[in-house]
């Protein structure tokens, strides 16, 4: 530092640019800047990318238990509808060859409306998992696709989500009777004197896989929103690290 001051004094005004120059490479080596650890990319750091992601993901998952938890949430969406699991569709075609098609058609609204209401206990278990995920290339994630930051969550959580998600799934499809409408179905189709395989697939888990998907979609798309329209970035960390990208 003592040889960059001198030569200040020696070149005077002229060389001051350079000695600017010289002077910050000098606070480099003594780490007066840094370039690593917290990460540093067009002025976002890594902590800043970590805190625009998991806001970024609760914005996506408050907007999709919002379109989910509500009365044909799934039931009235083409997208999200959940129909018998494929291991029953023999179930459900056969029983309405004989005159049961309401009966299947009870069926499929009432487990509707348990994963709709099931979604609504979504919010703590998946908050829990957004506050809780390691980022380690939180920069990176924030220059990725459209959907990178979702795909990333649900690949480190899905496990995770699916079983704590579970116990909540179930209670609503018994308070929903869509245990008994479906037990029901199986109950006479393996009564049936033509039924010479007996069936029974789980019903729990086959909503929990269609009630997470239709999460985790929902807030995918939440994501490519937030990366694509600036009036959907609310808050300043949004603003902050998705207005660059």
């Amino acid at each position: 530092m003592d040889i960059i001051a001198e030569q200040v004094v020696i070149c005077g005004s002229n060389c001051t640019s350079m000695i600017k120059n010289r002077f910050l490479l000098a606070l480099f080596l003594m780490g007066g800047i840094s370039v690593s650890g917290q990460g540093v990319l067009g002025g976002l750091t890594q902590g800043d990318a970590a805190s625009g992601i998991r806001e970024a993901l609760s914005k996506g998952l408050t907007t999709a238990v919002g379109n989910l938890n509500k009365t044909n949430g799934f039931f009235g969406s083409s997208l999200y509808k959940v129909l018998l699991p494929p291991d029953a569709q023999k179930i459900e075609t056969t029983l309405r060859k004989i005159g049961m098609g309401a009966q299947v058609d009870q069926a499929i609204l009432s487990i509707n409306r348990g994963a709709e209401q099931a979604v609504g206990f979504a919010a703590p278990i998946f908050g829990k998992a957004i506050r809780d995920i390691t980022l380690t290339d939180a920069l990176g994630l924030i220059k990725g696709g459209n959907n990178s930051i979702t795909q990333f969550f649900r690949d480190k959580t899905q496990q995770s989500l699916i079983e704590a998600f579970t116990p909540s799934v179930k209670r609503s499809l018994d308070s929903t009777q869509a245990t008994k409408h479906y037990a029901d179905l199986v109950t006479a189709y393996n009564k049936l004197p033509t039924t010479f395989k007996k069936m029974n697939p789980d019903l729990t888990s086959y909503v929990v896989g269609k009630s997470v998907d239709a999460l985790f979609d929902q807030i995918s798309k939440e994501e490519t929103n937030i990366r694509s329209n600036p009036a959907a970035r609310g808050t300043d960390v949004l603003k902050k690290v998705f207005g660059g990208n």
